[in-house]
């Protein structure tokens, strides 16, 4: 049985849907950020840097959210194309483009503070920011609006997961600010995400977090 080391509303999200939607048995522990238990040696044998999530698996511990979703997709066969169809160079492409462009762009909007170096260099770190994420969404939105199979609202991935849950961060951007990110030109995107909320999958891991049932479109936390 896995067991997922999580954090409320935390990229542990994306992977909690997969382990849902691919209806495979594991438990959960959330950490006590508080408690200090990220920086514990226990989980730092798990994850060295403390970070959310960790998996642990039959197969030893697995840690960075994009190398826990393709694992689990390539492990039971689903919510990707396999290795060797056709389309599994392109999904790669665009996932990893995801997981290296949009979320830390995403990270670097929410959280300006962390990683400007400095309160000076705060206001151009931020246009920056904004500017990488509204470009990450375009070239995304633009694969969308194509509905291959991995990034479509009518069926499940692990992209379309992750992307989702990164939309939803977005939209505690801050409105009227320039951190603000305007999500309506994303139209493709946005049916991607309306579409995955209202699967089982997603709806159990809103219950199973506390996080509403427009978990992806109109977050309520």
């Amino acid at each position: 049985m896995y067991l997922l080391h999580y954090r409320v509303d935390n990229a542990s999200l994306a992977v909690r849907i997969t382990l849902n939607e691919l209806g495979v048995p594991y438990r959960d522990k959330l950490l006590n950020r508080e408690a200090g238990e990220q920086d514990s040696a226990a989980y730092r044998a798990l994850q060295p840097l403390g970070l959310i999530p960790a998996l642990e698996t039959p197969d030893g511990p697995i840690f960075e959210t994009a190398a826990i979703l393709l694992w689990l997709a390539d492990r039971h066969g689903a919510l990707a194309p396999t290795p060797s169809a056709p389309d599994r160079a392109a999904f790669l492409k665009w996932f990893f483009f995801a997981t290296s462009h949009l979320h830390p762009a995403v990270l670097h909007v929410l959280y300006p503070e962390k990683y400007a170096g400095s309160p000076a260099a705060e206001p151009a770190f931020v246009r920056l920011a904004v500017a990488r994420a509204n470009l990450a969404l375009s070239e995304l939105d633009r694969v969308a609006a194509a509905r291959p199979a991995w990034l479509s609202p009518d069926q499940p991935s692990i992209l379309g997961f992750y992307v989702a849950m990164l939309l939803r961060w977005l939209h505690y951007s801050k409105p009227g600010t320039p951190l603000q990110i305007d999500l309506s030109p994303y139209r493709a995107l946005h049916a991607v995400a309306a579409g995955l909320e209202t699967r089982p999958a997603a709806l159990k891991a809103a219950a199973q977090e506390g996080l509403g049932s427009t978990i992806f479109t109109n977050p309520d936390y």
